[in-house]
């Protein structure tokens, strides 16, 4: 398949890691010859320097041939306008466009066959829903839905007083007295698909799979009270904050806003009425002093500096804030952040490239492909959904007698509308959905390919 990644910034690059790594033929475009020599450097792609809007760039980069062009560079405007020429070069050509301006949600979803759309993305609207459901259901680092919601995967940290420290895998549902399976475990940076005597340690983060009312169990029995937030804080004033802040305020929950520019205070005093805004430097020390912070809130730390949100985030969890969730721009130092207390960590770029993965994965006209990809364990791990045909191997045999390939694992079925977590006696059918489980860098584009 060949695809054209238009703007090498962060989601560009992001997705030129992880799509060259898989072998799909890339052409990256972007006006700086600087950002595609290091591209070049970095990737075994081809390089077109240019406007990515022109018909004569786009058609240097082969857009006559591709099969998928990705938008995205800096600017929505640039970003459309090279949808469109495309699709107006290539009437087979899929398009992906990424959007960020929010004064343009409505019209590009009523002109979105016009454009020539296959999919947009907005990258902090993304970033926004997944702080928001944080907020809804505290007590977990991370939490991704399957299924359409009916399972899930949440991140947990094992701790030193925990019910799960130096507990075996295989001894899970009897302690905790909820049916739910460890699928992933990072330790010491290293991504772990375990075992039943696999034994958990302080410090472990966990990847736990299982239906909504089974995790909240969950946290209910491991003794994580999980308090109903009453006041969100948000630090920076960009445009996750203001998706974040319309969300919240639905759910009736108090929106706190502090900004260090004058001027965007005032426009987010205009955009969001409800919400209260303070002008103020949330580096300095007497501003918190003054906020009286409680259990009871929640502090969401998203300046456009990845260091001051850090700092921030590690100043209110030592002042007694149970949730706390900090965005960061760049998560490859994992090894660092795993010793730090930032609760969550969001990052909008990984949301994004994991939503058109999922995309491209899709495209492929093959039997079994995966219809959902996520990035968990600070992208070592991926679990991926894919729908169980009559071509999949292994249609009702028990799970004990079916030989996986290393490094993999069966964390799901959904059968009808019941979700099972797997023993050694489930199976699987045609119609069924499993979510699989890998340490695989390039991950898993077949449902057929876990078989040994």
């Amino acid at each position: 398949m060949k695809i054209i990644i238009a703007g090498y910034g962060k989601v560009g690059s992001a997705l030129t890691r992880q799509l060259s790594a898989e072998g799909y033929d890339l052409t990256i475009i972007d006006s700086s010859k600087k950002k595609l020599e290091s591209g070049q450097e970095l990737y075994d792609v081809l390089g077109v320097h240019g406007n990515c809007a022109t018909m004569e760039v786009l058609r240097e980069a082969g857009v006559m041939n591709a099969d998928l062009l990705i938008a995205a560079t800096s600017a929505d405007e640039i970003n459309l306008l090279c949808c469109l020429t495309a699709h107006n070069l290539n009437k087979n050509i899929h398009t992906i466009a990424r959007i960020r301006t929010p004064e343009y949600s409505e019209q590009i979803v009523m002109m979105r066959d016009s454009l020539g759309l296959s999919l947009l993305i907005n990258p902090e609207k993304q970033a926004a829903q997944e702080i928001e459901r944080l907020i809804k259901y505290p007590g977990f680092s991370k939490r991704e839905k399957f299924a359409h919601g009916r399972v899930e995967i949440a991140e947990l940290r094992v701790t030193a007083d925990s019910l799960l420290n130096e507990l075996p895998l295989m001894q899970l549902e009897s302690a905790t007295k909820c049916h739910c399976l460890v699928c992933a475990v990072l330790r010491n940076g290293e991504a772990i698909i375990p075992k039943g005597n696999f034994i958990l340690k302080d410090g472990d983060r966990i990847f736990v799979t299982a239906t909504t009312n089974e995790l909240a169990l969950l946290l209910k029995n491991l003794g994580i009270v999980t308090h109903r937030v009453k006041r969100v804080i948000i630090c920076g004033g960009g445009r996750i904050t203001y998706y974040l802040a319309q969300m919240l305020e639905k759910g009736n929950t108090s929106v706190q806003i502090i900004e260090r520019s004058p001027e965007k205070c005032l426009e987010l005093a205009e955009l969001l009425p409800k919400a209260n805004i303070l002008n103020g430097d949330v580096s300095d020390l007497s501003l918190w002093q003054s906020e009286r912070l409680s259990s009871d809130d929640a502090i969401v730390s998203m300046t456009g500096l990845d260091e001051l949100n850090m700092i921030v985030s590690l100043f209110v969890k030592n002042s007694g804030v149970n949730q706390v969730i900090t965005k960061l721009s760049r998560t490859e130092s994992s090894q660092v952040l795993d010793h730090l207390s930032l609760g969550s960590v969001i990052c909008p770029k990984d949301l994004c490239s994991n939503t058109i993965v999922g995309y491209v994965r899709g495209m492929k006209n093959q039997t079994g492909a995966s219809i959902a990809v996520h990035r968990i364990a600070d992208g070592k791990s991926e679990a991926a959904e894919f729908h169980v045909t009559k071509e999949t191997a292994n249609c009702g045999v028990p799970l004990r007698e079916i030989k996986l390939k290393k490094g993999m694992l069966i964390a799901a079925i959904l059968h009808l509308s019941q979700c099972v977590i797997p023993n050694g006696d489930s199976r699987f059918y045609p119609g069924d959905t499993v979510i699989v489980v890998s340490n695989s860098e390039t991950g898993v584009s077949r449902l057929n390919d876990i078989f040994e």
